[in-house]
């Protein structure tokens, strides 16, 4: 499949899969975005994709960073009718600290109003910097069907019924 996408931004990477057997392909951040805990910020990708009539691409969580990390990739749908900029929706699950940490990362070409270099600023513990050019989740592109929708007085009888949120049994958590 031929899937047409758009750089919005020079700073855009194209999507890339990591192997040749891969299901999803990564996406990249085109921008530094600082994520305090607590926060969450859309990641742009500086691209727009088009989908075929038909088709929807996922966005999914990149496993490595969920298990290392505290940031959780939200799940996202891109439909086909939509042209404009796919963003990644990052939340940082971090516990926000009295104690603060001087992080020294800033884009080299940073400058203050005099000309002189940027002064770090202080961010809580637990702050997270995606960096342009990292890989912050990873997408798919799959069929969609359209279901038809009939309001009916009653569903038909199974043999679960309408047990759930936990109706099958929940483990005791032991210490």
């Amino acid at each position: 499949m031929n899937v047409n996408i758009k750089r919005l931004s020079a700073d855009a990477t194209t999507p890339t899969y990591a192997h040749s057997t891969d299901a999803c392909f990564d996406l990249y951040a085109a921008e530094d975005v600082i994520i305090e805990p607590g926060e969450t910020k859309l990641v742009p990708t500086g691209l727009a994709f088009e989908i075929p009539a038909g088709y929807e691409m996922q966005i999914r969580p990149r496993s490595g960073i969920t298990l290392k990390t505290h940031l959780r990739v939200q799940l996202g749908t891109v439909d086909s009718g939509y042209g404009g900029e796919v963003g990644v929706i990052v939340d940082n699950i971090s516990r926000r600290s009295l104690w603060k940490k001087i992080f020294t990362h800033l884009p080299l070409n940073v400058r203050n109003e005099r000309g002189g270099q940027e002064t770090p600023k202080s961010y809580y513990y637990g702050t997270y910097i995606v960096c342009k050019g990292d890989r912050i989740a990873q997408a798919v592109i799959k069929p969609v069907e359209q279901a038809t929708f009939t309001v009916v007085d009653a569903l038909e009888d199974t043999e679960r019924g309408s047990g759930g949120f936990g109706s099958s049994g929940v483990g005791q958590v032991r210490e």
